[in-house]
């Protein structure tokens, strides 16, 4: 299959959909694809015929997304459904998120890898928990573009002074939480007001619509382009004529450019080089950017295993046994204190400990309680580690890539926690 050039050099914007159970958030999607002309006649057909056999008079666009069988008798999403399309001036990516409580395990999960987050509250509402509690996860995974969607504007008979008082809420919570760029859009998803093509029924709303506003909104993408950062993963020998003397260290660039040449040190070895040569695909690069995966080679034949990483002489990251870090608790089986993990950043694993669970978040106050500490599934938790060797890492604000990680359970090997490090 031929790939059109101007498609291939398109920009591509992950973003995902949050808010409280029955807000609307698979309906914007479904009526985003709709209106857009992204659904194939086959996917029409069925959601039609599931919209029948479940008693829906209307279409219900929301079907599209809500792919299990329970998110469609319910009327919720479950699990992270995602979503592609394209229009001629961008590629997406959706990650339609549940607004269940007991689901924020997978919010978390579906928003980790975005650029924006899309969170949508209904106006007859206004601000709920929830729109707190997905707006506090959005900063704390440091995503800097949020849309608010003040959706079902129908519902309030298309009114400007109900759109303004959530506006006015929700700016108080943007400034609590530091959030550097907020958008604000009334629309009606079940209807198409606003998503897609300009509203007859709020002319007094003078902003883009939402497909205009996603298509055209300015992403930070690397936002740490200054800290050389190469965790590798894997060392490439070809043990063939042309390259008997090959030797690589194949990775993903997690920060920084690297270039031939430039001087560079090993973790955690504290061993200095030089970059011999950068490769992808047979190709030799002149340099390499953050999400390049390539092969980096060195001038001088050093120990390099799994796990370690090549960053610049003069901007290490820290090393230290001793993380602090803030945790989403996956598994049902509570966090132990004093309990045994293993701990993986990047390619790096370790043995750990919890040392001190220094507060459980109410996500819905966003108050720290400092007694009851006892986490459990879908939790929040401020708490620091004692690793088994010295583990070099960012905080999570500065590179997301070195400053995220997951516990492990060691007996049943189980992904137990995600986190930031503080």
């Amino acid at each position: 299959m031929l790939i059109d050039p101007k498609e291939k050099s398109k920009s591509l914007l992950r973003f995902t959909t949050a808010g409280s159970v029955d807000d609307g958030k698979s309906t914007l999607i479904g009526r985003l694809l709709y209106d857009s002309k992204s659904i194939f006649e086959d996917q029409m057909d069925h959601i039609v015929q599931s919209g029948k056999r479940l008693g829906r008079e209307e279409l219900d666009l929301s079907l599209l997304t809500d792919g299990l069988r329970a998110e469609r008798e319910q009327g919720i999403t479950i699990d992270v459904a995602y979503r592609y399309f394209a229009t001629p001036a961008r590629k997406f990516i959706i990650a339609d998120t549940p607004g269940h409580i007991q689901y924020t395990r997978n919010m978390v999960t579906g928003a980790s890898t975005v650029d924006l987050a899309v969170i949508l509250i209904d106006s007859r509402k206004g601000v709920l928990e929830q729109t707190i509690r997905h707006s506090f996860i959005a900063s704390l995974l440091d995503i800097r573009h949020i849309v608010f969607c003040i959706n079902k504007m129908d519902m309030i008979n298309w009114s400007q002074e109900g759109f303004e008082k959530i506006v006015a809420d929700l700016g108080k919570l943007v400034k609590k939480l530091d959030i550097r760029d907020p958008h604000y859009l009334p629309i009606s998803a079940k209807y198409g007001d606003n998503v897609v093509d300009k509203s007859d029924n709020m002319p007094w709303y003078s902003g883009k619509t939402f497909l205009h506003l996603i298509e055209t909104i300015d992403i930070e993408k690397n936002k740490n382009p200054e800290n050389k950062r190469f965790p590798v993963q894997t060392i490439i020998r070809p043990h063939t004529k042309e390259y008997h003397d090959y030797r690589g260290y194949a990775g993903r660039v997690a920060g920084g450019v690297f270039r031939p040449g430039d001087e560079v040190i090993v973790l955690p070895s504290m061993l200095k080089s030089r970059i011999k040569s950068i490769d992808m695909f047979g190709k030799t690069l002149s340099e390499s950017i953050a999400g390049d995966s390539v092969a980096i080679s060195l001038e001088d034949q050093i120990d390099i295993s799994r796990g370690d990483m090549i960053v610049a002489p003069d901007d290490l990251p820290a090393i230290s046994q001793d993380i602090n870090m803030m945790v989403c608790w996956f598994n049902e089986q509570p966090l132990k204190n004093g309990g045994k993990y293993l701990i993986r950043i990047n390619s790096n694993e370790a043995g750990c400990i919890i040392k001190k669970v220094n507060y459980r978040l109410n996500i819905n106050t966003l108050e720290k309680d400092t007694e009851n500490t006892a986490v459990q599934m879908n939790d929040i938790a401020d708490i620091t580690i004692k690793t088994s060797k010295p583990i070099f890492f960012d905080s999570y604000k500065k590179n997301n890539i070195t400053g995220s990680m997951i516990l492990i359970d060691e007996g049943t090997n189980e992904t137990v926690a995600a986190g930031m490090i503080v």
